[in-house]
């Protein structure tokens, strides 16, 4: 009567499209939409750009969620959420991310993480679109509906940060190319 070997654990392999397919997912079961996301980039980015249209909102918005970086940020912080609304993070955390303490912080380190791939314009359009809470960030942001949003507000903030960083290059890039050009701007 021997021991029995435990089973190897099978090799690690990442499946992108599954982490994708998941991302998109947990931000709809979250009761966030693509274009909802897209309207934040909208009122960031209209006054610049009077003839963007929601099309181009809503397509800049998918190119950042097909970011790993954004995936992984997004799919992290929906998780924190979750396991805050059942109660199972170590009390002092729980109570933290339950209340969206103020210096807590870290829902806004992680967002950070989304708009770093996107450079200094996105940083200062996530600035801007989290203290103004507009569209969806302000239902997000409400603590009196229940679900607990404390990293979602932010991540879907920093989508649409990114999503007007990315904007804002393209459209340098493209005044460039018409004054004929060379445009120096790299795929986001």
């Amino acid at each position: 009567m021997g021991m029995e070997q435990p089973k190897a654990k099978a090799p690690y392999s990442l499946n992108s499209k599954k982490v994708a397919d998941a991302t998109k997912e947990w931000l709809h079961k979250r009761g966030v939409t693509t274009e909802q996301i897209a309207e934040l980039v909208m009122f960031l980015q209209q006054k610049y750009y009077p003839n963007l249209t929601m099309e181009e909102c809503i397509h800049n918005v998918e190119q950042v969620l097909t970011k790993r970086e954004v995936q992984n940020a997004v799919l992290t912080g929906i998780q924190l959420d979750i396991l805050a609304e059942q109660g199972m993070l170590i009390p002092e955390l729980q109570d933290m991310i339950a209340n969206d303490e103020g210096l807590y912080g870290v829902d806004e380190i992680l967002a950070f993480s989304i708009v770093n791939v996107y450079g200094s314009i996105g940083f200062t359009n996530y600035g801007y679109v989290d203290k103004l809470k507009p569209g969806i960030l302000e239902r997000l942001n409400d603590k009196t509906l229940g679900p607990c949003n404390t990293f979602l507000d932010d991540i879907v903030g920093a989508i649409a940060a990114s999503a007007s960083s990315r904007i804002a290059h393209r459209k340098q890039a493209e005044r460039e190319k018409e004054r004929g050009e060379e445009s120096l701007d790299s795929e986001r």
